[in-house]
């Protein structure tokens, strides 16, 4: 790789010369109509100045490119490696527990079901969640409620891949994932919303819910996960947790 890079830098330098450096062109001009006698006439110390010029162009990036493995910007951590020790600051050992959840009535209303068709049926067990994803998503949870004032709410976590297929037939506006093409089949991924005085809110065209959602994502992604508001297709409420070894949705 370093050869190419060389071999790139040379060429853009030569080329770059040509167009910059009198004593080349007068050089290659001499060698074209007078032979090397013509052009060995010409002054070698401009042709020493040309030589050096390009050489200092092309040293510092080829040496910062030579030593690329060896050498990193401070503060600049993986971007995995900062979320887990923000969370690990964070929990300070402590293990989040899942809060209680809120009556089953409270996911059956109109409004949400013209929001978020069948959501009924849906899994709100925090069990059924990949437990390095529910600890992060227990913290975004706890962050939005001390930092915030929001209380949130998990509508939905792991999902059968028949419910994936049953959701995916609803049409694009709900999901364009069938089966086994969600993270959520693999119980690291989640859908949330929140409470307020005891009603679920969940469209964004609320301005109080599009702040929280805003909120949400920002500490989300501050904790290594994936947030839906980044999509073409947003989905403010979705986070997930794609895991190393895990097979990738698609």
């Amino acid at each position: 790789m370093v050869l190419w890079v060389g071999v790139y830098f040379a060429c853009a330098l030569a080329v770059a010369s040509l167009l910059v450096f009198e004593t080349p062109r007068r050089w290659l001009l001499a060698l074209r109509t007078r032979g090397t006698a013509g052009a060995a006439r010409l002054p070698l110390r401009r042709l020493a100045w040309s030589a050096s010029a390009m050489l200092l162009l092309a040293g510092p990036p080829l040496l910062l490119f030579g030593l690329r493995e060896q050498h990193r910007l401070d503060g600049f951590a993986e971007p995995s490696v900062a979320a887990d020790a923000l969370v690990a600051r964070l929990l300070q050992g402590e293990q989040l527990v899942p809060p209680p959840p809120p009556p089953p009535q409270v996911f059956a209303t109109a409004e949400v079901e013209q929001v978020r068709p069948a959501l009924s049926g849906a899994d709100r067990r925090w069990d059924g969640l990949d437990a390095g994803f529910r600890q992060r998503l227990l913290l975004v949870f706890k962050l939005m409620r001390e930092r915030h004032g929001y209380e949130m709410v998990l509508i939905e976590g792991w999902r059968s891949p028949q419910r994936q297929d049953t959701l995916a037939a609803l049409g694009p506006q709900v999901t364009n994932a069938r089966a086994w093409q969600s993270w959520h089949q693999w119980g690291l991924a989640a859908d949330c919303a929140f409470l307020r005085e005891g009603k679920l809110v969940i469209s964004e065209r609320d301005p109080w819910a599009m702040r929280g959602y805003q909120l949400y994502g920002e500490l989300a992604e501050s904790l290594g996960l994936g947030w839906g508001g980044r999509w073409k297709l947003m989905d403010f409420g979705h986070v997930e947790w794609p895991r190393a070894g895990v097979k990738p949705p698609g």
